[in-house]
């Protein structure tokens, strides 16, 4: 090697493009066999929390049966124990005979159970009036009958024809008599007592009926009554398709539907109508069709069922419409229109305006003060009466509202000052009054669930570093009237785990605090350099940590650590709970991906840590944080030197039309060829790109369609640019079944580009359970 190799090579390594010289690690079986251990995040799609199997008595979460008794999973070395509370008593028993039940449930599948092994995955029961359970059970429903010996037979079996008696997705009517689904485009209901199917609609089509498919999910809504239903036919004819292939032995399998695009002239258009259950009558309402945004539950029944509310969005998502719907005669008036600066954020998951026409009154939450409150609206006049929650910190979730007593129940962040401003927290507030009082005080977040009359509440709480207490508390005070659980986590600790570490830094601008978790590995020495690793998710909609209450590990940040990195998730400006000036920071500029607060902290984190190599910063994340990653790769290609990308939405402009309306803005083509989406197309910074990236994609991605990671691919090439591509054959967004072959390759990638070690050859022992 001649003096200019070798100077050249002394310049990558100290600004850590390539790794030290002879100081190559050779890392083991062993050594990823012990950051495999770490890989216990999983969430259960039952009640949509965390799961962890090593941490005993977690009751994060239960499902209410009734407005006094709830059942939960209590899981422990022995075994699990499904129980029931009392609310009114706060006793504890047995939610069912657990040795009876699996063997019934053993016997009708024709596969053995063990009684002490409930799967912390699709399982869920509730009990019908003659006292049998209807278990969930996987795919499929059992009614069970434990008098005597116990016998389960399979309750609904699912149609070849399609998705029909989909489990929770087929609305049952609130007396539990009828159940609705779609069939070839039509609505049908089912009578629940005798299996007798009615035809309802026969006006739908081929892609103009009561679905998104054929025999899809039926977008409706059940008044309280019974007797009536919203029904949304959808338009989707003009839409244009968006397509992926299925690859097998022999011909592909071509997969098409619609899927609208930044700037697409047509798009889904809604058609709403009220239909009358006994006389099939279907009545449009008198409104002109409207696109499809926000969610398909967006309907509030008076009462009465004499009128329901719905609220219309424009396309640019600025101008929301709050309107009342006469049932008998399809009129519809606008009682008020709200109008964003850039665009209205309402709410946080699901709808959380209330109308209660009983008082003439409606509840609307705004921004309109830079923090989400909730505001009263009159009913006839359309004039805003008075605010009814005032002040710092967002309302995320209207939990309950007592429409007798004019009592609201809402859960807030940031409202209480000197805390973590992510923990949630339980408020009760008087619409008419504003007296509102805090019920969960404790510095900590807290998983409410309300029970359905609104009188209880569970309240599990915990920080990153505390595990989970849950108590039952009364919704009149706050008062606590049973301890339910308290997560023991000596199991998790005896395999070696360590808590991440709670951190603060500023933002780009200086001035704003930014809250992160950092992982490091268990065998820590604080006189070793350590590359760094940025987990990313940029929002706008969440930020990169999952939750601040206590999870054994988010996603697979310490086993990654384990391999010898330092692990961060930071969120950024750009992201929701802080402030609508804080998640707008860079609305209109999707390129930002809030890669500027990143590389802020991390200077900060390795200026205050000498154990931080800022030569070795790494970053991955998947979706929205795989395009994060790609920008940050090609925006700021000196400072991150390693990149891992899955299944991103590199240009918004071959993403979802929704999505990129929203937080960039409509798209404006000008005449010089150029467009205000520009700014986030990482395609056009490919030219950029310095260090080793690594492209990660599913083949039949539904979500963002490979087809947005082949653009990103070409102009690589045409850039000239050396990077990896990993294509998972016939998975979607996620990967199923090959996760762990991808998640192993990861590993493999930040430790021999950023580490500069040897992975081990292959390694086969990531845990099959794995899932992305």
């Amino acid at each position: 090697m001649n003096s200019n190799r070798i100077a050249l090579t002394a310049l990558l390594v100290f600004v850590g493009v390539l790794p030290a010289l002879g100081r190559a690690r050779q890392l083991t079986d062993a050594d990823y066999a012990r950051a495999a251990k770490f890989l216990l995040d999983s969430t259960d799609p039952l009640v949509g929390h965390f799961v962890d199997p090593l941490v005993d008595h977690d009751v994060q979460h239960v499902k209410w049966l009734d407005a006094t008794h709830f059942w939960f999973r209590d899981h422990g070395a022995a075994g699990d124990r499904i129980l029931e509370m009392d609310a009114a008593t706060g006793k504890v028993s047995p939610a069912f005979n657990q040795v009876k039940l699996a063997a019934a449930l053993g016997k009708a599948r024709g596969k053995s159970m063990n009684p002490r092994r409930w799967p912390a995955f699709g399982f869920g029961f509730h009990r019908v009036r003659d006292g049998d359970l209807v278990v969930r059970f996987g795919k499929k429903k059992y009614r069970c009958n434990l008098s005597g010996a116990g016998v389960c037979t399979v309750s609904k079996k699912k149609s070849k024809r399609g998705g029909e008696f989909g489990y929770g997705f087929h609305p049952r009517s609130p007396n539990g008599k009828w159940r609705v689904f779609l069939r070839n485009w039509n609505l049908w209901i089912r009578n629940v007592a005798t299996g007798k199917n009615t035809q309802l609609t026969t006006d739908g089509v081929r892609k103009f009926g009561y679905g998104m498919k054929k025999n899809g999910i039926a977008f409706v809504r059940w008044s309280r009554s019974s007797k009536e239903l919203v029904a949304f036919r959808v338009d989707q004819r003009k839409v244009k398709d968006m397509y992926t292939v299925v690859t097998r032995v022999g011909h592909p399998t071509l997969q098409t539907w619609p899927y609208p695009l930044p700037g697409d002239k047509h798009v889904f258009m809604v058609h709403p109508a009220v239909i009358d259950v006994a006389t099939r009558k279907v009545r449009p309402l008198k409104m002109a069709p409207e696109q499809r945004l926000g969610s398909w539950s967006d309907i509030r029944w008076s009462p009465d069922g004499k009128t329901f509310a719905l609220v219309s969005t424009s396309r640019n998502q600025q101008d929301e419409w709050f309107r009342v719907a006469d049932t008998a005669t399809g009129v519809v008036r606008t009682v008020f229109e709200y109008t964003a600066k850039d665009f209205y954020q309402g709410w946080y998951g699901r709808p959380d305006w209330q109308y209660l026409p009983n008082k003439g009154v409606a509840i609307w939450p705004t921004e309109q003060t830079n923090w989400m409150n909730l505001y009263l609206y009159s009913l006839k006049t359309g004039r805003m009466l008075h605010p009814i929650t005032m002040g710092k910190g967002d309302v995320i979730q209207v939990s309950y509202v007592n429409r007798k007593t004019g009592t609201l129940w809402y859960v807030g962040v940031g409202r209480t000052p000197g805390m973590n401003p992510y923990y949630r927290q339980l408020f009760k507030v008087n619409i008419d009054t504003g007296k509102t009082a805090l019920l969960t005080p404790r510095n900590a977040d807290h998983i409410i669930t309300m029970s359905p009359g609104g009188r209880y509440f569970v309240d599990s709480y915990s920080t990153p570093t505390t595990p989970p207490v849950t108590v039952l508390r009364s919704a009149a005070n706050g008062r606590v009237i049973a301890t339910i659980a308290r997560a023991n986590i000596g199991r998790l600790k005896a395999m070696g785990w360590v808590p991440p570490i709670p951190f603060t830094v500023k933002a780009r601008d200086g001035k704003t605090t930014l809250y992160g978790l950092m992982y490091k590995p268990t065998n820590f020495n604080p006189h070793k350099k350590y590359p760094i690793i940025d987990f990313i998710y940029p929002g706008p909609q969440i930020g990169s940590i999952a939750t601040f209450s206590f999870r054994s590990e988010q996603g697979s940040h310490q086993a990654l650590a384990e391999l010898g990195f330092i692990v961060v998730a930071i969120d950024g400006m750009g992201t929701p709970y802080r402030s609508a000036a804080f998640q707008r920071y860079w609305y209109g500029d999707m390129g930002d991906d809030t890669i500027p607060d990143q590389i802020a902290g991390i200077k900060q984190l390795a200026a205050r840590y000498p154990w931080i190599n800022i030569n070795r910063v790494g970053i991955w994340g998947h979706s929205g944080g795989g395009n994060a990653t790609v920008s940050a790769m090609l925006h700021y290609p000196d400072f991150f030197k390693v990149g891992w990308a899955e299944s991103g939405n590199y240009d918004n402009r071959d993403y979802e039309y929704s999505w990129g309306e929203r937080w960039e803005g409509l798209l404006v083509k000008h005449k010089n060829g150029t467009t205000n989406y520009d700014n986030q197309a990482s395609e056009l910074l490919a030219k950029n790109l310095k260090g080793h990236l690594m492209l990660v994609v599913g083949s039949i991605d539904n979500n963002v369609p490979p087809s947005n990671t082949y653009l990103m691919v070409n102009a690589l090439m045409n850039a000239n640019k050396n990077f990896s591509m990993l294509v998972v054959p016939n998975e979607r967004h996620h990967y199923g079944s090959h996760t762990p072959y991808v998640t192993r390759r990861c590993w493999d990638f930040f430790v021999k580009y950023l580490a500069g070690n040897k992975p081990p050859h292959e390694f086969n022992g990531m845990p099959k359970t794995l899932d992305k």
